[in-house]
């Protein structure tokens, strides 16, 4: 909408300019010169109004593409089209009808101006400093929205309550080492292609995307659309992407008959969202505890052996949208507060009976577990088990119950990591 009231205002400029200019025969001098240099004086002259109408039509086509290119690709347009004009004036003329082309170079050159012009002022300004900050790491109605919005596009700095969703991929250094250089790229793009594309559709915003890590932020710089909360949306895109990557690691097998070991973390709070960086390498981007919280989620995964790893406050906000059991419980030394760690597992009501029962057991046994009734936590946690179906989550507790049993469940340097960072 701020493009088009833009556009009509600079058009009614346009027009203006060329009538004033037309219509004080300012144009007549030239087109003489011209008319004798391709030999005219003989051909009958198209009428003023259908060259104004032209000239009109021209420059208004001109200004509408312009207000859209960058500067060197406007002044290959304008470039271009004189050339059009004046071979359009040249094959007229075979055809015995002298069109003069100088109120179509003027009314181009007029659109050029008034675009570089237009592109100085706050207006103006707003979508190229937004496209350098965003660039292609929003979907394109997020984009539009944020140029037709009145957030202030230098974004000095403001507290937003937003979700982070980091997904990484732990064995990038194995399949280094086994991969030729070429294979190792072609793989690692596809999964940042696959995994990217998918998180900005769903209406992320990709802040950070590295060699073997994605970082998407739900929240900010636009609040979540709909029903669901930004945590409830972060959930449900993590199980939608691990979908996703095990549907690309079969691809990842059958070609270079590797797989992708990723892991997920989903965290949400405040954070400081703004435009980082400089000219050279600005762009926007969000910050806090919260933030560097979700990379240790991510990174702990691998030691609880879940794909989806999420903080309290995600799993709070989005427990009326998907299913998910307790995975740890976390205490910083010195400190009273605790953090509960979740599995995302479904969304909410897609789990089969049998699966509902073992998460159900789990839950249940963890319970036990941290009231330290060893036995009746061993005995939940069996039974929480599916003939035939892998579950490390549920092998880790297992060994975990037994050693506390024996007196020897410290923390791991990991654990130990991730209640620090809390």
């Amino acid at each position: 909408m701020r493009q088009i009231k833009s556009f009509l205002f600079l058009a009614l400029l346009l027009g203006l300019l060329l009538a004033l200019l037309f219509f004080t025969r300012s144009f007549d001098g030239v087109g003489a010169l011209w008319g004798n240099f391709i030999q005219a004086a003989s051909l009958a002259s198209c009428g003023k109004s259908q060259t104004f109408a032209i000239s009109l039509l021209w420059g208004l086509a001109i200004l509408w593409v312009d207000l859209r290119a960058s500067r060197r690709e406007i002044l290959l347009i304008a470039l271009a089209s004189i050339l059009l004009l004046l071979g359009a004036s040249l094959v007229s003329a075979l055809y015995s009808i002298f069109f003069n082309p100088l109120p179509g170079v003027a009314s181009l050159l007029i659109a050029v101006s008034l675009v570089f012009v237009f592109e100085r002022t706050e207006m103006g300004s707003r979508e190229p400093v937004l496209l350098r900050l965003f660039g292609q790491r929003l979907r394109p109605e997020s984009f539009r929205k944020l140029v037709d919005g009145t957030l202030p596009v230098d974004f000095p700095g403001e507290l937003h309550e937003a979700s982070v969703l980091v997904c990484t991929i732990h064995n990038h250094v194995d399949l280094m080492e086994v991969l030729k250089p070429v294979d190792y790229v072609a793989l690692m793009n596809l999964y940042l292609r696959t995994a990217s594309d998918f998180l900005v559709d769903v209406g992320g915003y990709l802040d950070e995307c590295s060699g073997e890590s994605i970082r998407v932020v739900f929240g900010a710089p636009l609040p979540v659309e709909g029903a669901s909360n930004h945590a409830a949306k972060a959930a449900r895109a993590a199980i939608d992407l691990v979908s996703r990557l095990e549907d690309l690691n079969r691809e990842c097998d059958s070609k270079w008959q590797k797989r992708l070991d990723f892991r997920v973390g989903v965290n949400s709070g405040p954070m400081i969202a703004a435009a980082y960086g400089g000219a050279r390498a600005g762009r926007y981007s969000v910050s806090g505890p919260v933030v560097e919280f979700t990379r240790h989620l991510s990174a702990a995964c691998a030691q609880y052996g879940c794909r989806i790893l999420a903080g309290s406050t995600s799993y709070d906000m989005a427990s009326e949208s998907v299913e998910g059991r307790p995975i740890d419980l976390l205490q910083r030394a010195g400190s009273r507060r605790r953090v509960e760690l979740y599995e995302f597992l479904a969304p909410k009501n897609m789990l089969s009976p049998e699966r509902e029962r073992s998460r159900d057991q789990f839950w249940k046994g963890v319970i036990l577990f941290r009231e330290r009734k060893w036995e009746e936590s061993i005995a939940a946690l069996s039974s929480a088990r599916i003939s035939g179906i892998p579950d490390k989550v549920l092998d880790y507790y297992l060994e975990r119950v037994e050693r506390a049993r024996r007196g020897e469940d410290d923390q791991t340097p990991e654990q130990a990591l991730l209640a620090e960072a809390v």
